[in-house]
């Protein structure tokens, strides 16, 4: 049964000098297989195809059934698995990710046959799944064993044969940065800790797989996936691009702008950053290079603005549910805080594309062949699941995986009703009309994409577990305080590195995960003195930039693919273009009024709270602006016209100055801005003079 092929090698990005090329639907696929592990599956046709999408759909409907409330309709009937511990419910959960894993992903790119499973990836699969499914049969005796459980040899071989099965297959969906971390974390435990310790933490106990990133999986996260992939299906992102056509398109370098507000929507029921590159980039790319903008710039624009989807609430690639549950926030109180900060980091990036279109006299799309907002309008509906399922979790009307229960519901409505609008106006369009074949393709594909989530925050599960295990925290802290001297900006500093690092290549769940068990609490340390809130986002942040940040920038890097042009140039202009990333955790970190925290009272502050601090909020939302415009004038050197080299200097110090949350420095940032303003002002208008006579 097994088999060797020769790997044929994926068609790779073009560089294209002139930047007057853009990459098609091939180069798309293409892109999508060498950049998104996702994409890299087996190939399985006719009976073993329309099989394992029955089964994947069903496994999508178990994953739904089994997290809704007690309350609900659902638990009236088939109440065999409803009635499970957590332990149960997770280890169920463990072992149909196993399943479905092994059933689509080979063991390498590229190493696939047509509905063939080689012996070795069926005993991989089994190795992990078997002991698994042994622990939900036999949950309640093996916790009351506790620590005894690894006297038992066939124990300790189940535990370490399924811990082996999620790492295989964490390397071949996930990718190697992660099981970097993972092996020198578990390489250090062993030899420090008593090895049926290690086991029992590791996979018997909740430190280790069955930690709180699977917990929040398996109860939350998969249900919102497979949230999105019903959504994607009713046309919702195609309507999120012609309605942000319809406000930026026709704006000088319309077709970038129209990029980052179509990303930062699209975001925000997406959960990847190389995903959301691909599906926004192939339409917004080749736009851009059409309207004049150099094939690494357009790359970059897409890719900046597609990462920053992973901080856009309401969803923010999944991470809102564990950090709310990780910072014992309301997920309400959560998405609250995380739109300030999001719409600056947008804000950044639309500034710096202004910029250069202004720089290049780069001119919009005509507005004749810009789509009409009077005739979307009708479609606004689409809208409505998004719009219910944050009202239900802000009000607390629902707990969140029955608001995105019934947002599902809401969602095949709205398919339905858009197939029946279709037909009402005589749309040629069947693009976004929802099907029997769409309806269990999404749950086939929420199935899919839950693997890669589940696989990375089970990896994360076991990186805390080693750090639980050993004490490794404490001793992570003393170290960042004896470096840092016990200044909190060096501290933050050392920190965004450690975060840029460990977030190469890693989904956005699992990154998050292992920032908030690994460097949050440095920061959140006495001698640091970060809030707990803003030590999360902090490095939630950064660890997000790894994704437009060289050497290992996926998001840059699908971007240059598509736009053809130069993947590390790509990468650069993505760093410089997504600088609001690096200047907005800072500015929340020093001054947590942007994140709605009330110093005074950390405690979840109230509406009250929020009123009172307006003035405070205002203030540091201002002054954020300004030094990010600081920041854009002195990288993109043009501002009311060409700006010379001294003064862009002058500028970057400004957007630093802007930064620091000091009253002297805010006004030194402001004096400066000022003078730049009044200096280029003076500039433009005695050229113009000049040019008169």
């Amino acid at each position: 049964m097994a088999f060797r092929l020769k790997k044929k090698s994926a068609p790779g990005p073009v560089p294209d000098p002139a930047g007057t090329a853009a990459g098609t639907a091939a180069d798309v696929e293409a892109v999508m297989k060498k950049y998104d592990r996702e994409s890299n599956v087996r190939v399985w046709e006719g009976t073993p195809q329309k099989a394992l999408r029955v089964f994947e759909a069903l496994v999508s409907f178990y994953f739904i059934w089994v997290t809704l409330p007690d309350k609900t309709l659902a638990a009236v009937h088939l109440d065999l698995f409803r009635s499970l511990v957590d332990r149960q419910k997770m280890m169920i959960f463990l072992g149909l990710i196993l399943i479905i894993g092994y059933l689509n992903y080979p063991i390498k790119k590229g190493h696939v046959k047509v509905n063939a499973m080689p012996w070795y990836d069926v005993v991989f699969m089994l190795a992990g799944a078997i002991p698994c499914f042994y622990y939900a049969v036999n949950a309640r005796a093996i916790i009351e064993l506790s620590s005894k459980v690894t006297d038992d040899p066939k124990m300790v071989i189940m535990a370490i044969a399924a811990i082996l099965s999620f790492v295989e297959l964490c390397r071949r969906c996930v990718g190697l940065p992660i099981l970097c971390v993972v092996g020198v974390l578990a390489l250090y435990t062993f030899s420090t800790v008593r090895f049926g310790k290690v086991i029992k933490d590791l996979f018997y106990s909740t430190d280790g797989l069955m930690n709180t990133p699977i917990s929040v999986c398996s109860k939350y996260i998969v249900v919102f996936i497979i949230f999105g992939a019903f959504l994607e299906r009713t046309g919702i992102s195609n309507f999120f691009i012609n309605l942000a056509n319809c406000a930026a398109g026709s704006s000088a370098g319309g077709p970038a702008k129209v990029a980052v507000i179509s990303s930062a929507l699209c975001g925000m029921v997406s959960g990847s950053s190389v995903g959301n590159t691909v599906t926004t980039g192939s339409v917004t790319i080749p736009m851009m290079k059409e309207t004049g903008y150099k094939g690494e710039f357009a790359g970059a624009v897409e890719a900046a603005a597609s990462t920053g989807g992973q901080i856009m609430p309401p969803i923010m690639g999944a991470a809102a549910f564990l950090m709310a549950e990780m910072t014992g926030a309301d997920y309400s109180t959560v998405i609250a805080r995380a739109i300030l900060p999001a719409v600056l980091y947008f804000t950044g990036i639309y500034i710096v594309v202004h910029l250069e279109a202004k720089k290049l006299g780069l001119r919009g799309i005509p507005r004749s062949e810009l789509p009409k907002f009077l005739k979307m309008l009708p479609k606004i509906y689409l809208l409505l699941p998004l719009v219910v399922l944050v009202y239900l979790v802000s009000t607390g009307s629902s707990s969140m995986q029955g608001a995105a229960a019934i947002a599902i519901v809401i969602t095949v409505g709205v398919g339905i009703l858009n197939n029946f609008v279709n037909r009402l106006t005589k749309n040629p369009d069947k693009s976004d009309e929802l099907t029997f074949r769409k309806f269990v393709d999404a749950l086939e594909a929420g199935a899919k994409s839950t693997i890669t989530v589940a696989v990375a925050c089970a990896m994360a599960g076991l990186v805390a577990g080693c750090v639980t295990s050993t004490g490794l925290g404490p001793k992570l802290i003393s170290m960042v305080v004896r470096l840092s001297g016990g200044h909190a900006m060096i501290a933050l500093m050392l920190t965004m590195v450690c975060c840029i690092i460990l977030g190469m290549g890693v989904p956005t769940t699992a990154n998050y995960c292992i920032m908030a068990s690994t460097c949050a609490p440095i920061l959140m340390s006495s001698s640091i003195g970060i809030n707990m809130i803003s030590a999360h986002f902090f490095v939630f942040y950064f660890g997000i930039v790894a994704d437009i940040t060289p050497p290992v920038a996926l998001a840059a890097y699908a971007g240059s693919a598509i736009a053809k042009a130069p993947p590390m140039k790509t990468a650069l202009n993505a760093t410089k273009l997504a600088i609001a990333a690096f200047v907005v955790p800072y500015i929340f970190a020093l001054n947590p009024a942007m994140l709605l925290v009330d110093v005074s009272a950390v405690d979840a502050p109230n509406f009250a709270n929020t009123i009172l601090m307006g003035p405070q909020v205002i203030q540091v939302v201002i002054t954020s602006v300004l030094g990010i415009l600081a920041l854009g004038i002195g990288l993109e050197g043009y501002f009311r016209g060409q700006v010379p080299w001294p003064l862009r200097i002058v500028a970057l110090a400004a957007g630093i100055f802007l930064i620091y949350p000091e009253t002297i420095s805010d006004v030194a940032g402001l004096a400066v801005i000022a003078g730049i303003f009044l200096y280029q002002t003076f500039r433009k208008r005695l050229a113009a003079g000049k040019a008169g006579s």
